[in-house]
């Protein structure tokens, strides 16, 4: 059975990419040509947060790099994260992620 294809857009007039369910957000919009930080790859340096605006995701790690208030409040790390239906993603303008100071 084939995966199914989401679509994630960046808020407010960033581009659109398409997202396999089994793929992680990062590599899907790196995969479409998308510049967006990363390091670790796995859940824990934080360079790659955002937060989603409307749709559904889960990481696959049980506990990635964020802190409960984090989550609850719609921050993912797009390097363990996966679509589970459409997206619209806000990236953070330097200095408004949870943890940063101006």
């Amino acid at each position: 059975m084939a995966d199914a294809t989401f679509t994630a857009c960046i808020h407010p007039d960033g581009p659109a990419f398409a997202v396999r369910e089994r793929q992680t957000l990062l590599h899907a919009a790196l995969d479409a040509g998308i510049a967006w930080p990363n390091s670790c790859r796995n859940g824990t340096c934080r360079t790659c947060i955002c937060r989603v605006r409307s749709g559904e995701v889960r990481h696959r790690i049980e506990w990635p790099g964020l802190l409960p208030e984090e989550k609850a409040d719609g921050w993912i790390l797009p390097c363990v994260a996966h679509a589970y239906s459409n997206l619209v993603l806000q990236r953070p303008v330097a200095g408004t992620a949870p943890g940063t100071t101006l």
